[in-house]
């Protein structure tokens, strides 16, 4: 028997008292009101309600070590990430390495793998693939419905993978980025409950009056919680937290419990703040984590006041996973999964011959994964398009990983970058090879950086080449959790000696090649206008 002391904090019925919790067997079994010295908070854990574990490069185990001191319990995970690389193998592999730690992942059957037809992905995840998840008990739900385009025109294939969650009475997760009117009313009728693209409250608020969910997301590269997060007073039956995308660095810092403090310094009554983090999730999604509650499993955490929610303590089935911010988990071991398959690149690969004079460029937005389309001068030097540090418009290309083929080359702004370049292999979604640089020398040299380690993220100058293997499916490390997050730091740090003034310049790279996004992006095959849904030319007559 373990016996918990503090003030208990009841969410349900919006009280908070001093009291005692009993657990036995991974379960409450008593909860009473007892005065004692204690003046810490008992509370239900936080649950991310949107996140691909995959992009804080961690395995499920790993990112759980951290997720645990910042209270995290559980969270409801799309695994689309690594199912675009591998497939159902790879949604299996997240599974199976989740179950071997004691932390409560959540996954959901990728609904678009690959996410768009423009692209070429590692893996096809069919309707019929769909089935075969959503029979698996561990598959609590359809994960986010990007093609929404599909959904808006009746694609047979689309509305049968929904059609397969319902029958098995599954939530649909959404994903409409500037849907509204009578698109987004489309887009709901067809069984999509929730959404976490919204980034203006106006967006946010005809969702929620429309019956939508509406997730707070506050990622390592989108970050919506300014613009949100004034819904949550009259809308917290309906909100929750995410996190979408969360890199290794930022997570050894803070989590869902950084959203609850920022929410509180707003003013904002903590027991709609904790509906939205602890208890909302549990039950949108039917998930077997406890609530405080006799007869619930001992998913709780005792934290030291409600305003900073410092974590003292963090219980999972009635165990005690991390104390004072140090991780009771272990390491474990387990097979690592690859998919790549293409040669070292020459510099002329990256050469683009033009006499154009005007030239579209990709506009990156800071804590956006939308992008503006610019129209502006084109640099050419031999017939070569090439990247202006001046005007900070920089060459970037996306090359495939799957396959031997040509390069697809595009511009950008807002990256910085005054010397050498940076790339990744982790590009959404279909997680080909992403760089940008001042020169198609650097470019190639950091595209084969990538290559030679079968996927990674690199920073390279003159000078200095430094690189984050990360073997598994080419997206995720195969070490611990503090190491990757320090290596990590340290590669972004290095993306900023070069120049680049983005917040998290890899997030952001690699949200460039994410076509459901609209405007302007860049897949393998080519530049893609995001709001035709359709190629477009990089030159502009």
């Amino acid at each position: 028997m373990i016996t918990l002391q503090g003030q208990i904090v009841d969410i349900e019925n919006r009280r908070i008292y001093k009291g005692e919790v009993s657990i036995a067997e991974g379960k409450i079994v008593a909860i009473e009101e007892k005065q004692h010295d204690s003046e810490h908070y008992i509370m239900p854990g936080f649950v991310d309600a949107h996140i691909h574990i995959e992009s804080s490069m961690l395995v499920p185990s790993e990112f759980a070590r951290i997720a645990v001191n910042h209270g995290t319990v559980a969270t409801v995970s799309d695994p689309h990430e690594i199912a675009n690389v591998l497939g159902i193998d790879g949604v299996n592999f997240m599974i199976n390495n989740g179950k071997q730690t004691p932390f409560k992942f959540n996954f959901g059957a990728p609904s678009c793998v690959p996410a768009t037809a423009f692209e070429s992905a590692g893996a096809v995840i069919d309707s019929d693939g769909v089935k075969q998840l959503m029979s698996n008990p561990d598959i609590k739900y359809l994960a986010e419905m990007m093609n929404y385009p599909g959904v808006l025109f009746d694609d047979a294939e689309v509305l049968k993978k929904i059609a397969w969650a319902k029958h098995y009475d599954k939530p649909v997760d959404g994903h409409a980025p500037g849907v509204l009117g009578d698109d987004i009313t489309k887009y709901i009728s067809a069984g999509i409950s929730t959404d976490h693209e919204c980034f203006t409250y106006e967006e946010g608020l005809e969702k929620l009056q429309k019956g939508m969910k509406v997730l707070i997301r506050e990622g390592s590269a989108a970050k919506n919680f300014e613009a949100l997060i004034d819904l949550l007073p009259d809308y917290y039956d309906n909100m929750m937290f995410c996190s979408d995308d969360k890199h290794p660095d930022d997570l050894i810092i803070d989590h869902i419990n950084k959203l609850c403090s920022r929410a509180v310094a707003k003013g904002i009554d903590v027991f709609k703040i904790l509906k939205a983090a602890c208890v909302n999730p549990v039950k949108h999604y039917n998930l077997d984590v406890g609530l405080l509650n006799v007869g619930d499993t001992a998913d709780c955490i005792i934290v030291e006041d409600l305003k900073d929610f410092k974590v003292l303590q963090t219980y999972i089935d009635g165990r005690l996973v991390s104390e004072n911010g140090i991780s009771k988990l272990k390491s474990l071991s387990f097979e690592v999964l690859n998919n790549f398959n293409t040669n070292l690149k020459n510099v002329s690969d990256f050469k683009v011959s033009s006499n154009s004079k005007r030239i579209r460029v990709i506009e990156a937005l800071e804590g956006q994964l939308v992008t503006n389309e610019l129209i502006e001068t084109a640099t050419i030097e031999n017939g070569n398009l090439v990247s202006n540090t001046e005007t900070d418009i920089l060459k970037m290309t996306v090359v495939n990983r799957y396959n031997d083929d040509s390069p697809a080359m595009a511009f950008i702004k807002n990256f910085g970058l005054k010397q050498g370049a940076i790339a990744s292999s982790v590009g959404h979604d279909s997680h080909n090879i992403i760089a940008v640089g001042v020169s198609d020398e650097m470019i190639c040299k950091a595209v084969n950086l990538i290559i030679e380690n079968k996927g990674g993220i690199c920073a390279v100058s003159d000078s200095e080449d430094k690189v984050v293997p990360l073997p598994v499916a080419g997206i995720m490390s195969d070490k611990d959790g503090q190491t990757i997050g320090n290596d990590y730091a340290n590669l972004d740090a290095m993306a900023k000696t070069l120049g680049c003034t983005l917040n998290a310049p890899y997030m952001t790279l690699s949200f460039m090649a994410l076509l459901v996004i609209p405007a302007l992006k860049l897949s393998d095959k080519g530049l893609f206008n995001g709001k035709t849904f359709e190629f477009t030319s990089l030159e502009v007559s």
